[in-house]
């Protein structure tokens, strides 16, 4: 049996150790942590369960043809729900609206009752412009090896083709074309900071993000979104894949531009194929030794590229029992925007500071089996943030506690009557997650996709190093869940390719 050694168990290395060994190949994963899932965790605390990395679901047939695949249905150990609504969004000025669950239709009604007849005839234009992008686009960046410029140039309807994504327009600007309503404005400059990036730089084809949500829908995992992980780690266990925990890599082996083992726990493991679940600046700045001359191109990529924004976070336990009258009834996700959303770009990508009245995410499931007690709410708040730089940005370990004082002031002061219920608060900076996630900087995304060739300076599934293969979130096609899972399919199908295997059609639809 040829043998397979995983770098991380977060879920893009380990949908791609699943897929391997149910075609046959000996598989042993090697995590840093305690736990599986990489960013991807959910955490009780107390009588609070919270969603502390991704607390949305898109495009679950990824997940459901990963299983699938590997011989079991994941609706048999996983209960995946609608939400719906899918988003609530906040405005400064008292305007609110909802965005329905896979619904278009009532979304651009929605629109047109409270913005009038012209946004929700923008709205629709904005989604038929996302979904002539998202069939551009999907073949050829998402479910396929990210392809050489030359080869995009000779593919059948290059210039067609090319107009649609329009790469070297920004997401911002491509929200001008089609409307100057600062409402829907600020729902697609939002789009952008899901990957971790700078609308007035990020390329417009993000705006395929729209059209995902609204078509594939927002799904929630009973139990929290991390389960997942511990779901998809015991599939991985059933298959035979063995998983080491608490057991950090600290080296790979190559010999002239072949990738040959690893090093773990003062031991070297010989392997066949090594898969870097790792971010792709570690693997190839820290884990590859310099002197490797094949892992140059990918270190010139990484100087290149910008990290994604991290983020500041907020997981509030609440207890309802401790005040009298009515207490606000929130939906599963609300946004609440600030005045000067604009603000908010140039204190994180400019100034490299934190955002003094930022838009304010609020991830409130209403599900039972994440809170012990009829009258308690888990709340995880999240906030856009730089990332950590203690030497060229921002500290996040100075004084993080008044940064969190402050939040909880905007959360009282948008009338949520927290600190009243308040039974539970922990905070998390982007230190905090760069400690327990090996996420440099706490970068969530590794790198943004701030400009037109940012999808071009994500690590290769396929390295110039013979035999090592990247996936996870700085890997292509890039970050969240969908994303991630498909990387690990992309990794899994190429070698079984090589063992003489054949692809299996993909099912994301």
């Amino acid at each position: 049996m040829r043998k397979v050694v995983v770098i991380g168990a977060g879920m893009g290395g380990m949908a791609a150790a699943a897929r391997l060994a149910r075609a046959g190949l000996d598989v042993e994963i090697f995590e840093a942590a305690s736990h599986v899932g990489g960013k991807c965790r959910n955490e009780w605390i107390g009588d609070y369960s919270f969603d502390t990395g991704p607390s949305l679901l898109t495009i679950p047939a990824v997940y459901r043809d990963l299983f699938k695949k590997t011989g079991k249905r994941l609706e048999l150990v996983s209960e995946l729900q609608p939400v719906d609504p899918a988003f609530a969004y906040y405005f400064a000025d008292g305007t609110r609206f909802e965005f329905a669950n896979l619904a278009l239709p009532k979304i651009c009604h929605e629109l047109s009752q409270i913005l009038g007849e012209q946004a929700g005839d923008e709205w629709r234009s904005i989604m038929l412009r996302a979904e002539a992008m998202w069939d551009v686009a999907r073949t050829p960046f998402i479910e396929s090896e990210m392809p050489k410029i030359s080869t995009l140039i000779r593919r059948k309807g290059f210039l067609r083709d090319l107009r649609k994504i329009a790469p070297l327009t920004s997401l911002e600007a491509v929200a001008d074309e089609y409307t100057k309503n600062p409402y829907l404005k600020k729902i697609i400059q939002r789009y952008a900071t899901y990957t971790g990036s700078d609308p007035r730089k990020a390329p417009a084809v993000l705006l395929t993000i729209a059209f995902v949500e609204t078509t594939f829908g927002a799904w929630h995992v009973k139990g929290g979104v991390g389960s997942l992980a511990k779901t998809l780690g015991d599939r991985c266990l059933e298959l035979g894949v063995k998983i080491h925990l608490n057991t950090p890599v600290t080296q790979i082996i190559t010999d002239s531009g072949r990738a040959t083992g690893i090093a773990v726990a003062g031991r070297e493991i010989s392997a066949d194929y090594i898969i870097s679940n790792a971010d792709s600046e570690i693997t190839f700045n820290s884990l590859i030794a310099k002197s490797e001359k094949a892992g140059n191109s990918e270190r010139k990529k990484l100087k290149r590229a910008d990290r994604s924004l991290a983020g500041f976070s907020l997981l509030l336990g609440l207890d309802n029992s401790k005040v009298s009258g009515a207490v606000p009834t929130m939906n599963h996700h609300t946004v609440y925007f600030p005045e000067n959303y604009e603000q908010e770009f140039v204190d994180i990508f400019d100034k490299n500071q934190p955002v003094d009245d930022p838009a304010i995410y609020i991830c409130a499931p209403d599900d039972p089996s994440m809170v012990k007690g009829e009258n308690n709410e888990a709340w995880f708040v999240l906030i856009n943030a730089p990332p950590h730089d203690a030497r060229d940005g921002w500290d996040w370990t100075i004084e993080p506690e008044k940064y969190a004082a402050k939040i909880l002031a905007k959360l009282d002061q948008l009338g949520l009557r927290v600190s009243e219920r308040l039974d539970l608060m922990q905070f998390r900076t982007p230190y905090d997650l760069e400690r327990s996630a090996a996420a440099p900087g706490g970068s969530i995304y590794g790198t943004s996709s701030n400009g037109s060739r940012a999808a071009f300076l994500r690590a290769k599934n396929i390295s110039d190093i013979k035999n090592l293969y990247s996936v996870g979130g700085s890997a292509h096609p890039g970050g969240g869940l969908p994303l991630v899972g498909i990387s690990g399919e992309l990794v899994a199908e190429s070698i079984i390719a090589l063992q003489g295997g054949v692809g299996i059609a993909k099912d994301h639809h």
